[in-house]
């Protein structure tokens, strides 16, 4: 591997020629902030958060895009690299409210831990600037453009990594957005609800659909008998909302915790995953034996279901006609559990905490329903989960 030698902030290194000076400070253990960076999704260079001091350069240069050269030298933390990322920050939080919903209850925003890093309070901004709708149709995903930066991390992602494309950045100069085709919501375009663009956006300009009121109101109903089920990877990542090390098994607590939230019976997903597998070969037996379709993949993702109808419709038929493992558990909650002990399924109100909130579409599909029973009722996330133990003061 080709090598070069550079300085940064006085100490020489020997780096991989192909970095560029973030790349090589990340390695030399130096924190050099970001934002619109995203490590192989997004390297565009145009929040100018980065910026560092290059000897021999007339202006700072962005470290995600800068290449290193023999002979480099990089100062990371001058007055002037200090002073331009305080002005950089505090003209993004002119546009963007820091004590927005997504920062205070979902720590999603980087913007705000920034600026507590940097210790910019904000600015008051008496220009012209953008109002946009929020874009809430979607039973997955909130879009707030008001807070979007427009640092494109949620576009490469849609685009580059999962391939669906349904937004990108419309209009040129101040009336550049991040938009979907004609501005339609995005219920309306071939997103298939994956959430990655959540998962990217660093500002809390997407985040995923709030369903916890329905949830706080069918426990408070005394008629509703509320279960609860929880994917396999909830209980390696609510820990984190709680300040412990990431992927630190918590389930004895989360068992604890929906006890205490008021659920009448707590149930793991694993059951219906196990349920699945079973169908599955089943299924695939059947079609063996009588020559049906194959290859046969599995319908277990909602995500990629969703992704398949829409653009690789002749592959509808390779799909599995089983259910997801929370739906399939969902549908025996309201039929064989009902009838074992004697509850009626209109009065049951089936609760799934997933870490996909693609499976909050799938949750209201009519074919994922008998009798007029959805299987599953309410769908929520691992960070909805950790707001609901939140707000009921279980710590």
């Amino acid at each position: 591997m080709e090598t070069v030698n550079i300085k940064i902030n006085g100490v020489s290194m020997n780096v991989p020629a192909d970095y560029t000076v973030l790349e090589a400070a990340r390695s030399a253990g130096i924190d050099i902030p970001t934002l619109c960076y995203l490590k192989d999704v997004s390297k565009t260079g145009s929040c100018r958060m980065c910026v560092v001091e290059i000897k021999g350069a007339r202006a700072l240069q962005a470290a995600c895009v800068y290449p290193v050269s023999e002979g480099l030298e990089v100062m990371t933390n001058t007055p002037k690299v200090r002073k331009q990322r305080k002005v950089t920050l505090e003209l993004l939080l002119s546009n963007h409210d820091r004590q927005c919903l997504s920062c205070v209850r979902s720590k999603s925003c980087e913007l705000q831990t920034l600026s507590e890093e940097l210790g910019v309070e904000g600015i008051s901004f008496d220009g012209e600037r953008q109002e946009h709708d929020i874009d809430e149709v979607s039973p997955s995903i909130v879009r707030d453009n008001n807070k979007c930066i427009l640092c494109r991390r949620c576009v490469n992602m849609c685009k580059n990594v999962q391939t669906v494309a349904v937004i990108d950045t419309m209009e040129r100069g101040f009336k550049t957005r991040v938009s979907t085709a004609f501005g339609k919501p995005l219920s309306d375009t071939a997103c298939v609800n994956c959430g990655q663009c959540i998962v990217s956006c660093p500002t809390g300009a997407l985040r995923e659909k709030d369903n916890t009121k329905e949830i706080w109101d069918a426990i408070a109903d005394p008629e509703k008998y509320v279960i609860v089920q929880t994917a396999p990877a909830v209980r390696a990542g609510l820990g984190e909302e709680f300040g412990y090390p990431m992927g630190t098994p918590v389930t004895g607590k989360m068992a604890a915790a929906l006890r205490r939230l008021g659920f009448d019976k707590t149930f793991d997903t694993d059951t219906g995953a196990d349920l699945t597998i079973m169908e599955e070969a089943n299924e695939l037996i059947e079609r063996i034996s009588t020559g049906g379709t194959l290859p046969m993949i599995t319908s277990c993702s909602p995500g990629w279901v969703k992704f398949c109808e829409h653009y690789f419709p002749d592959f509808i038929d390779n799909l599995s006609s089983c259910k997801s493992p929370h739906e399939m558990f969902g549908a025996v909650m309201k039929s064989y559990y009902a009838e074992k002990n004697g509850i009626d399924p209109k009065k049951m109100f089936v609760v799934s905490v997933m870490p996909c909130v693609a499976k909050k579409f799938e949750a209201g599909r009519p074919e994922l329903s008998d009798g007029g029973l959805q299987d599953v009722d309410a769908v929520i996330s691992t960070r909805e989960l950790a707001r609901m133990i939140k707000q009921a003061g279980i710590m």
